[in-house]
């Protein structure tokens, strides 16, 4: 993996750039001192690390618009960052680059039950937005796993999923606006409380973008209400085949449950000993089905699932009989990277998507590779929709490990894509997968995402050396559209 080499000129002017912010943000808000950069060097993706130029920690949007005007004018980068859990290396800092850090945005400022709707600033935690309507009966859907940690806002950069994504959507379909700030230093609202905007959906265009189009300082999601009965059941099989076959089935049958996730005998084991959920451990895989719903309708489809169940081999079933009991279920997927954490000194999480009919190919595949990579995997992942979560160990103190544990890796998203998958479900591309786009992506097709970009930060000093493995010039795709850094979206709401 390799970086944009520093512009020495910028290092060169840090003392004049770290002045510059302290202009714009008083007290602790500017962080340069080299062990303080250290909190910072690095995201969820901890096998590549740097030291950014500086940090600064804005409390506004004015700050913010203040602080990417200023880097415009003066050609510096800038990486955003929220709460540094990224899996894919977006958050990297760069040695000539300002980090970005919007941890300071942490309020919710509207809750509207009458149209469903929160207004929050990007830093507030997934989590924190149920709690703060749970009291109504309402919740907010997307619930990846580090929710207890993860920021609204960098699950909009990230397009985020989690494990009731299968009915509910991921982040995208739940978010309904944002107010972000562009490179130039400009403030832009793309939709609202409103269902559907019209004109170009830029909204769309802005939620997974990974920080490259701007830096988003407020979000409008939508809340629903909370089903009126939900139930888990733990369904365990002989081998991944049946279980895969069963997920097949459940989805074929018309029935889309509220999460289906999947564990391998591996990862079963890891969470089982870390967080005692009362998994069977002589299964070979195993499925956490939720239904949810009316309570009549969630007992019909216990019924079709358990029906389904056997028919694929299902040697174990067992359904929550309260919610504190199907909690618990949860808890050991939602704990299965720590868990896995506490088998092994280092592991890489990857992130692909395939056909869910592929599901036991991929798995056969995977164990393949483990076994020519010599690397232990365990696997878990968003079985309704086929997102998949292979969890490579390895050891970074053992010479060679971690870039076998990176090609094992690459290997098994490249065989995602040749089933007909993509390459990233929620986690991003940043620097992980970048140098994997060629493997999904033609040069016309990334060409024309960049022109994207180019638009709306002409100079590309967004987030740089993430996503695209070949950053051409904006002249060089032939933008003549815009110039003197002005958008060609005359009809965006300005502030």
């Amino acid at each position: 993996m390799q970086m944009p080499q520093p512009d020495a000129d910028v290092i060169a002017r840090r003392a004049e750039i770290i002045k510059a912010m302290q202009g714009i943000i008083s007290g602790e808000g500017v962080i340069a001192d080299t062990d303080e950069l250290r909190a910072y060097d690095h995201d969820g993706l901890m096998a590549y690390k740097g030291l950014p130029l500086v940090v600064v920690l804005p409390e506004t949007t004015e700050q913010v618009s203040d602080i990417l005007k200023y880097c415009h004018d003066n050609n510096v980068k800038i990486v955003p960052r929220g709460a540094g859990t990224g899996l894919s290396g977006g958050a990297l800092p760069l040695a000539d680059a300002i980090t970005l850090g919007l941890g300071k945005f942490k309020k919710i400022l509207e809750i509207d039950f009458d149209n469903r709707t929160v207004i929050t600033q990007p830093g507030v935690t997934n989590l924190a937005l149920t709690q703060a309507v749970e009291h109504e009966g309402f919740y907010y859907a997307p619930d990846p796993s580090s929710q207890i940690a993860c920021s609204i806002g960098g699950n909009v950069a990230e397009n985020a999923g989690g494990v009731h994504c299968l009915k509910y959507g991921l982040t995208t379909n739940n978010v309904l606006g944002i107010e972000m700030v562009l490179m130039s230093g400009e403030v832009v609202r793309f939709g609202g409380k409103h269902l559907d905007s019209g004109g170009y959906d830029l909204l769309g265009v802005a939620n997974g973008s990974e920080g490259l189009l701007g830096v988003i300082t407020e979000v409008t999601v939508r809340i629903l209400r909370k089903p009126e009965t939900a139930r888990a059941l733990l369904v365990g099989f002989p081998s991944n085949e049946s279980a895969g076959d069963c997920v097949a089935a459940i989805i074929s049958a018309g029935i889309i449950p509220g999460g289906m996730e999947m564990m391998d005998k591996p990862a079963i084991h890891a969470t089982e000993d870390f967080v005692h959920a009362g998994y069977p451990l002589d299964v070979q895989a195993l499925l956490i089905v939720e239904l949810d719903g009316p309570e009549a309708e969630v007992e019909h489809l216990i019924e079709r699932v358990d029906g389904i169940a056997n028919q694929t081999g299902a040697t174990y079933l067992k359904i929550s009989q309260s919610d504190a009991e199907r909690e618990v279920f949860w808890s050991g997927r939602k704990n299965a990277f720590p868990a896995v954490g506490r088998i092994s000194p280092d592991y890489l999480c990857m992130d692909g998507t395939i056909p869910r009919h592929r599901l036991a190919d991929v798995l056969k595949r995977v164990e393949e590779l483990s076994q020519k990579y010599n690397l232990r995997v365990a696997n878990v992942f968003h079985a309704g929709d086929g997102n998949l979560h292979p969890l490579i160990l390895f050891d970074a103190n053992q010479p060679g490990e971690l870039e076998n544990a990176e090609n094992f890796g690459a290997d098994i998203l490249r065989y995602c894509v040749e089933v007909g998958g993509v390459l990233t479900g929620e986690h991003g591309v940043g620097i992980e997968k970048r140098d994997l786009m060629g493997e999904m992506f033609t040069e016309d097709d990334m060409n024309h995402q960049q022109r994207l970009k180019c638009a709306f930060d002409p100079a590309g000093l967004l987030n740089p050396g993430k996503v695209y493995p070949t950053l051409h010039r904006c002249a060089e795709l032939g933008r003549m559209y815009v110039h003197h850094g002005k958008l060609p979206f005359p009809d965006i709401p300005r502030f």
